[in-house]
C-alpha cells in the first residue's frame, strides 16, 4: 500500500470484526493491524492511524441534546442523535425532512451488590408504522429504518460521546420502532453488539422486543438457534386480555391474533430456565379492570403457573401507562398498580412491575417521539410495515 495515498477511513461501527478485517485487507492492513483498530475504536472511542495515516474512525451522528432526571437509582438520560435524512427520495418529497433524529435512553440500576449499572433502550427505526395508540412513537408514522451502523452508534454516544461514562451492562430494543420490521439491522447490530472485540455484550444482556409480529418471532427463532446467541431475551408487547381490547389499541392484532401469537411463542426454542417476558401496558379504564386479570392468567396459562417449586416459561411485567402527548389517557394510580399485580400474582402468573423512570422527560416506555415530526402526515404502513387495516 502506498502511504501516501488519500484514504477513506473505514467506519467500524456497522461491522463486525471479521466484515471489518475483510475491508482491512483490501485496503493494505494486516488482520492484527484491524484487530488493534477495531478494538481502539469499540474500547476507547477514538479511531486508529497507523503509518501517519487514520483509515479506521468511527462516525455517529452528533448528540443534538440530552436531557436527565434523577431517580434513587442514579441519573435516567434521554438523548437526540442525529442521523441521515430522507432528502433525495420519494419519501422526502412527501413529509420534507432533511434531517432525522433518533431517542434513545440510560436507565439506571442498582444491582444486588449496590453497585450502579445501566441499560441502554435502543431505537431500531425513525418513527413507526403499526399504530399502536398508547405509543408516542406511533404518532409520528414511519419514516425510515435505521441502518446496522446507526442501531450501534446509540451504543457508542452512550459510551464515550456523553459528559458522563456510563456503564452499560444491559440493552433493548425498546426504543422508536418495531425490531422485527427493521430486522435484517438489528441481528446485524447484535453481531456486532456480541463482538467480544467490539462492545462485548453477551446475549443473555440484549433483549428483542415486538408488538407480536409472527413472522419476525419465526425468524428470531432461527437466529437464537446459532452459537452464542441461544441467550438472547425476547420480549412481547401483549397489553390486553382479549382481541377485542388488543385490537382497538394496537392494530396488529387485527392480521396477528392473539392465539396465532400464543402458538408461535410456545414453539419459541428457550433455553433451560428461559422466559418470554409480556409486558402489559396498564392503562386506566382500558385494561386494568380484575376481570382483565382473569382473562390475561387464562391466556398464559399454556406457559405454566408460578409456585414455590415451579418457575413458568413467561414473566409479566406489568408497566404502568406512561401518557403521551395530548394523551386520552390518565396514568395509572399506585393502587391500580398494585392491585392487578396481586392479583395476577394469586392467579399463579409470575409478575413483576415495572419502576417508572424518565417520564418527566418523555423518556419513560411508550414517550419516544420526535415532537416536530409527530406534527406531520404520518406514513402509511405499507411504507414500513406489514398492513395493519
Amino acid at each position: 500500500m502506498d502511504s501516501g495515498t488519500p484514504l477513506i477511513p473505514i467506519d467500524p461501527l456497522g461491522l463486525t470484526l471479521a466484515r471489518f478485517e475483510c475491508l482491512a485487507q483490501s485496503a493494505g492492513y494486516s488482520p492484527d493491524q484491524a484487530l488493534q483498530a477495531y478494538r481502539r475504536v469499540f474500547r476507547e472511542g477514538s479511531g486508529h492511524t497507523t503509518r501517519g495515516q487514520e483509515w479506521a474512525r468511527p462516525s455517529p451522528g452528533p448528540i443534538q441534546s440530552q436531557l436527565v432526571e434523577d431517580t434513587p437509582e442514579g441519573p435516567t438520560v434521554k438523548f437526540l442523535q442525529r442521523v441521515a435524512g430522507v432528502a433525495g427520495t420519494p419519501l422526502a418529497d412527501r413529509i420534507g425532512l432533511e434531517e432525522l433524529s433518533v431517542e434513545s435512553v440510560l436507565i439506571p440500576m442498582i444491582g444486588r451488590l449496590g453497585q450502579r449499572s445501566y441499560t441502554l433502550c435502543v431505537s431500531s427505526q425513525v418513527g413507526c408504522a403499526l399504530g399502536c395508540a398508547f405509543c408516542e412513537t406511533a404518532q409520528m408514522g414511519f419514516i425510515r429504518n435505521l441502518t446496522p451502523a446507526e442501531i450501534v452508534a446509540q451504543w457508542f454516544a452512550a459510551r464515550h460521546l456523553l459528559d458522563r461514562r456510563y456503564e452499560i451492562r444491559n440493552l433493548v430494543f425498546m426504543g422508536m420502532g418495531e425490531p422485527m420490521d427493521n430486522l435484517d439491522a438489528v441481528l446485524e447490530a447484535i453481531r456486532i453488539f456480541c463482538d467480544n472485540n467490539g462492545p462485548a455484550l453477551g446475549a443473555s444482556n440484549i433483549t428483542v422486543s415486538t408488538v407480536g409480529r409472527i413472522d419476525g418471532i419465526g425468524r428470531l427463532a432461527s437466529f437464537v438457534t446459532e452459537p452464542g446467541y441461544r441467550r438472547l431475551g425476547l420480549s412481547v408487547s401483549i397489553n390486553a386480555p382479549n382481541d377485542e381490547i388488543r385490537s382497538q389499541i394496537m392494530p396488529i392484532n387485527r392480521a396477528m391474533p392473539m392465539d396465532a401469537l400464543r402458538s408461535a411463542l410456545l414453539e419459541y426454542p428457550l433455553r433451560p430456565g428461559g422466559k418470554i417476558c409480556f409486558e402489559y401496558v396498564l392503562i386506566p379504564g382500558i385494561n386494568d379492570a380484575p376481570a382483565h386479570a382473569d382473562e390475561l392468567a387464562e391466556y398464559l396459562a399454556p406457559f405454566g403457573k408460578w409456585t414455590r417449586a415451579t418457575m413458568p416459561r413467561a414473566l409479566v411485567n406489568v408497566i404502568p401507562y406512561n401518557p403521551r402527548r395530548n394523551s386520552p389517557w390518565p396514568a395509572p394510580s399506585e393502587t391500580q398498580v398494585n392491585e392487578f399485580v396481586h392479583r395476577l400474582a394469586q392467579l399463579g402468573v409470575y409478575v413483576k412491575r415495572r419502576r417508572t423512570k424518565g417520564r418527566t422527560l418523555m423518556g419513560a416506555c411508550g414517550q419516544l417521539g420526535v415532537e416536530q415530526i409527530r406534527s406531520r402526515r404520518r406514513i402509511m404502513p405499507s411504507l414500513g410495515g406489514v398492513p395493519i387495516a
